[in-house]
């Protein structure tokens, strides 16, 4: 056939530039002329060496998925075992209401990563989306507001991604900048918090579905439709390939500055989704809030594995990323530990579990069969 070269062949594309064209035979290079790889001391190689079994299902390796498995059920056996409020119906509830803020921001923040990008104003339009919805909610009908603030949100985010792709600006000058911008026009919306008094405001973050709040199947099916728009449609498999090797994405005939766009824009909406969310559960809107939510965010992806250069990264690792985080809150919070002490060990914790997963990616050599592919459920 003489028709254009698919997101697929530009992610195997992607894969080879990253990779090299050629196998490493031994002959040249680090192996030198003994044919002997290099000792390596490192901490993290010392843990690769170690024999752990590994759970491999039609040729996919599947040990780091089973193992973040197991490290949510040692916490949820900690965390039953330890305190008698934690399988409460309330204390299960409002954990599946606090998780939607961070997991939608996660998400977001995937789309992002998986493209080699960045995106620190997250948090900020947070802020911002929140304030707007709650303030309009007194002009026009609830909806209409936080239809606005959701609209709000895809502007900052088509705004990042046009600086980025058509300008050439690199992602985390851009966002840092969108950052103190955004933060800025929220209290120039209101320099005091904004609390809405219709009642139909306050029920996107509080309705239940069942024993679900609706807020979360929100989550739920964002990280649902995501997670096939990643794997399953031709502009996220291309998205995934512009992390491994832009170029040789662009030289398939894929556009890539109009790809870049439409993650940013991706991340700006599901950041807009969590503030008006956050702004209905709690009650009020607060032009400070978000500070430093890009960094849970980002740290649910790098739990899941998502690399920070791109081409790589799993919806499905990545919300049970934000599960962990949303377990580890409760968990510390429910034994009254403060918050500064909850800050140094949720840090530590998070560190251990990315130690272990890189050992894990050491002995597996490429960390997997494919690593320009995101997966998901």
């Amino acid at each position: 056939m003489n028709g254009r070269p698919s997101a697929a062949d530009a992610a195997r594309s992607a894969e080879t530039g990253r990779t090299g064209a050629a196998p490493d035979t031994g002959s040249a290079g680090t192996t030198g002329s003994t044919g002997k790889e290099p000792a390596d001391r490192t901490p993290a190689s010392a843990l690769a060496r170690l024999r752990l079994p590994r759970l491999v299902v039609r040729g996919r390796d599947l040990t780091a998925e089973a193992g973040m498995l197991l490290l949510l059920a040692a916490f949820v056996a900690v965390a039953g075992s330890t305190t008698d409020a934690f399988l409460t119906d309330t204390n299960l509830t409002n954990l599946m209401k606090q998780m939607v803020t961070t997991g939608l921001l996660a998400y977001g923040m995937l789309v992002v990563i998986v493209t080699g990008g960045i995106d620190l104003s997250v948090g900020s339009v947070v802020a911002l989306t929140g304030i707007m919805a709650a303030g309009l909610a007194a002009d026009m009908p609830v909806p209409f507001a936080l239809l606005a603030g959701v609209a709000v949100g895809i502007g900052c985010g088509a705004v990042n991604g046009t600086l980025v792709a058509r300008f050439a600006i690199a992602p985390f000058v851009v966002t840092l900048a969108a950052l103190t911008t955004v933060r800025g026009l929220a209290f120039v919306y209101s320099e005091t918090p904004v609390a809405p008094t219709e009642e139909s405001f306050f029920e996107l973050g509080s309705a239940t579905a069942g024993p679900f709040p609706v807020a979360t199947l929100i989550m739920l099916g964002v990280f649902l439709l995501g997670g096939i728009f990643l794997t399953r449609t031709a502009p996220g498999r291309a998205l995934v390939a512009i992390g491994g090797n832009a170029e040789a994405v662009r030289l398939a005939g894929i556009g890539v500055r109009r790809h870049l766009v439409l993650a940013y824009t991706i991340s700006g909406a599901c950041a807009g989704l969590a503030g008006v969310i956050l702004a209905s559960r709690v009650g009020i809107a607060q032009p400070s809030v978000g500070t430093a939510f890009e960094l849970d965010a980002i740290a649910a992806c790098v739990i899941g594995g998502a690399s920070l250069a791109g081409g790589k990264g799993s919806v499905r690792a990545t919300f049970a990323g934000v599960l962990l985080l949303a377990l580890i809150n409760n968990l510390l919070n429910l034994h009254n530990v403060q918050s500064f002490w909850q800050q140094v060990l949720k840090g530590l914790i998070i560190v251990a579990v990315i130690l272990v997963q890189r050992a894990g990616r050491l002995r597996g050599g490429s960390g997997g069969t494919d690593r320009t592919k995101a997966s998901t459920t």
